[in-house]
């Protein structure tokens, strides 16, 4: 049914290459939106708690008719549950928030957990990463990532920790294409996964370079950079509410960037980031 390939995680599960997010669609829509995107033909849906949508994401879910099986649902830790706490009380307030989100979604499981954001000045992340593996050995989650981490305390869990992160969850479009950090990422056998894939939908998509891609090859311009992160080997999860938009990003097969395309996409990088530095980010 699907023409979108899959990637095999460090711990052999897989996951959808090209995912549908669900980021700022208010709770009252994403169940309809996340039925669109699982009737398109979308398999991976990426929530988090801070987006107070998981009730609604969870409601498509239920009602989309799709074996449990053939579904890989993400959720993420929000902040509040990410505070500078120690022992027991830091592993006890993971597992309640864990236990409110997969409330909220209806489920059994979630295929993914991650820690939305580092937070490194609290220096609680490998308090928290170690209650994600307790979860992780219950086969409450399947898989257990991070969202927003640099090297550092990438380099901190590898070095603490019997559970290397199968994913890491970062801002990447091709004006910030994270070149250092995936290369880093595949020395130690993380994934990739880029939220704000289409850069936001703002200056990127009209840059006249792209737009002379899309033109060569009959395709729009978030076709082709949805393009872009596939055959870059990372995960990609646009997000839209509206539905001709979200069939439209679904459709990135049946074409090929060669390496001319790849050198007009490269050459448009900025080093700019749309949303926050991670290493400063430290909002409850």
């Amino acid at each position: 049914m699907s023409t979108i390939p899959s990637i095999t995680l460090n711990n052999g599960t897989r996951i959808p290459q090209l995912g549908y997010g669900v980021w700022q669609v208010p709770d009252d829509e994403a169940a309809a939106a996340v039925r669109a995107a699982i009737e398109t033909g979308y398999r991976s849906i990426d929530t988090a708690a801070i987006y107070e949508n998981e009730v609604g994401t969870g409601q498509a879910v239920a009602a989309a008719g799709v074996p449990r099986e053939e579904l890989y649902i993400t959720t993420k830790l929000w902040n509040s549950g990410t505070r500078d706490w120690s022992g027991e009380q830091g592993r006890d307030a993971v597992l309640r928030e864990f236990d409110a989100s997969l409330a909220k979604l209806g489920l059994d499981y979630v295929d993914l957990y991650l820690i939305h954001w580092p937070r490194p000045m609290h220096g609680s992340f490998l308090n928290v990463w170690k209650a994600f593996e307790e979860l992780y050995r219950d086969g409450r989650v399947k898989s257990v990532g991070v969202s927003n981490f640099g090297t550092e305390q990438l380099d901190t869990l590898l070095k603490e920790s019997s559970v290397v992160p199968v994913l890491n969850q970062v801002e990447l479009h091709p004006h910030f294409p994270q070149t250092a950090l995936r290369e880093y990422h595949a020395a130690h056998g993380i994934a990739t996964e880029a939220w704000s894939p289409l850069g936001q939908g703002k200056e990127l998509l009209a840059e006249p370079a792209l737009l002379e891609v899309a033109r060569k090859h009959g395709r729009t311009v978030a076709q082709v950079v949805l393009r872009w992160h596939l055959q870059s080997g990372v995960i990609a999860i646009p997000k839209s509410v509206t539905p001709s938009r979200i069939k439209e990003n679904f459709e990135v097969g049946g074409f090929e960037l060669d390496a001319g395309d790849l050198a007009a996409i490269a050459a448009v990088e900025t080093g700019k980031r749309l949303g926050p530095d991670p290493q400063g980010f430290d909002w409850n």
